[in-house]
């Protein structure tokens, strides 16, 4: 039950996430925007979850997951239904910050949840179903949520998601709880006697801060999971438009493959990564492998339906290994910091895509501006593919503990 309350709450907080790649065209006519302010609107709610990351995960492991989501889905519900009722794109902006700031909680909520009530060696795998829950989210908000503004304007979907994000915050007061011991339970990972007393969260932050193996996951995120969110999560759609030609219905069963790819590979991954007992060498043959997946549109190849429908599946199978920078961070540091440890990484997630959204967006206005659309598109993909490629290069700088130490990572 407790697990279910907070994928639910994940769940939710991905559809939010990439919702606007469905509904980009009715944004654009309802508030009479340019393809940058677009991005910028999008890009707020990755704006406040760059900032919120890291106090997020202070909060989670100072007071605990079940406050944390209570507080942040009432936020979010308030958000919500500020979007769907806003009169100018300026108060829908400031309607997905509130999102952003209320599901903010969610991910490393999950991810505390899972470090707490379950054994260690199995959080990879754990880490990789949350980010298959997480991406059936994203999934409703491609052909589901195309076909429901069909029926029902965008306005009255958010005023349902307002009452979900509502009924999430009851369940998680009555449901959640903190850790096992709260229920009445054994712990499940009892601190070891050589990590010493708890640290103040200040202390505890600094050391997860000044360990250098927790910095590059933090790149990896930006490079990988940018370009995955800002094309997956906004512009996948009006590119297979634009460039492919093809109808809206058909983009959004791009954008879904897409991402159920990554719901499906993010399973395989922490699976894989766990059976081998090895990070490093998983996570970057799937960053070097997900690169490569954007030849194709680098060089502006054309394929029937089924060839471009398939190439995208393959890519979201490919996505997921900068999921692994979460285990990472959790082993690397002291088992009691893994709220905060995971934050500071996930933390490149979101700055990477709040910064790659509008500057793709920038880059189709000016070409739009000069006529040359289709120059703009390449030169939006070639960022993308950029942005991958960099987060690629800095996995050869992730450290990982040996298997055999990683149940001794309060020594550090």
């Amino acid at each position: 039950m407790i697990l279910g309350v907070v994928l639910g709450s994940y769940v939710l907080s991905f559809f939010h996430r990439t919702a606007p790649a469905s509904i980009a065209g009715q944004l654009t006519r309802a508030f009479d925007i340019p393809r940058a302010v677009l991005g910028a609107l999008a890009g707020t709610y990755f704006y406040v979850y760059t900032v919120l990351q890291v106090p997020v995960g202070v909060l989670a492991d100072t007071y605990g997951p079940r406050r944390l989501l209570t507080g942040g889905s009432l936020v979010a519900a308030a958000g919500s239904l500020a979007f769907a009722l806003a009169p100018t794109w300026e108060v829908a902006a400031a309607g997905r910050t509130l999102v952003g700031a209320g599901v903010s909680v969610a991910f490393i909520a999950v991810l505390k949840v899972n470090a707490v009530w379950f054994p260690s060696n199995r959080f990879a795998t754990l880490s990789g179903a949350t980010m298959l829950m997480g991406n059936l989210g994203a999934v409703l908000a491609g052909v589901p949520l195309a076909w429901a503004v069909t029926w029902a304007s965008w306005r009255t979907v958010f005023v349902a998601l307002a009452a979900l994000s509502a009924a999430f915050a009851i369940a998680s007061w009555l449901v959640v709880r903190d850790r096992p011991e709260d229920d009445g339970f054994p712990a499940v990972n009892p601190r070891s006697p050589a990590a010493g007393l708890p640290q103040p969260w200040t202390r505890a932050l600094g050391r997860v801060l000044a360990n250098p193996a927790t910095w590059p996951g933090f790149f990896v995120n930006a490079g990988i999971g940018g370009s995955f969110l800002a094309f997956g999560g906004l512009w996948a759609v009006p590119y297979l438009v634009e460039v492919h030609g093809m109808r809206q219905v058909a983009a959004a069963q791009h954008a879904s493959v897409f991402l159920l790819g990554v719901a499906v590979g993010s399973l395989i991954v922490g699976a894989v990564s766990d059976r081998l007992g090895n990070r490093r060498g998983v996570m970057r043959a799937y960053t070097l492998l997900y690169t490569l997946s954007w030849i194709p549109w680098v060089l502006d190849v054309r394929w029937p339906f089924g060839a471009t429908l398939a190439w995208f599946a393959l890519m979201g199978l490919l996505v997921p290994g900068f999921t692994l920078t979460w285990v990472v961070a959790k082993e690397v540091n002291r088992p009691e910091h893994s709220g905060m440890a995971t934050s500071v990484v996930n933390v490149g997630v979101f700055l990477g895509t709040g910064l790659l959204q509008p500057v793709i967006g920038w880059q189709l206005d000016l070409g739009r501006g000069a006529g040359d659309v289709a120059g703009a598109w390449s030169r939006a993909v070639l960022i993308l593919a950029g942005a991958a490629a960099f987060g690629a290069a800095a996995s050869l700088l992730v450290r990982e503990r040996p298997p055999a130490r990683r149940t001794a990572a309060g020594a550090l």
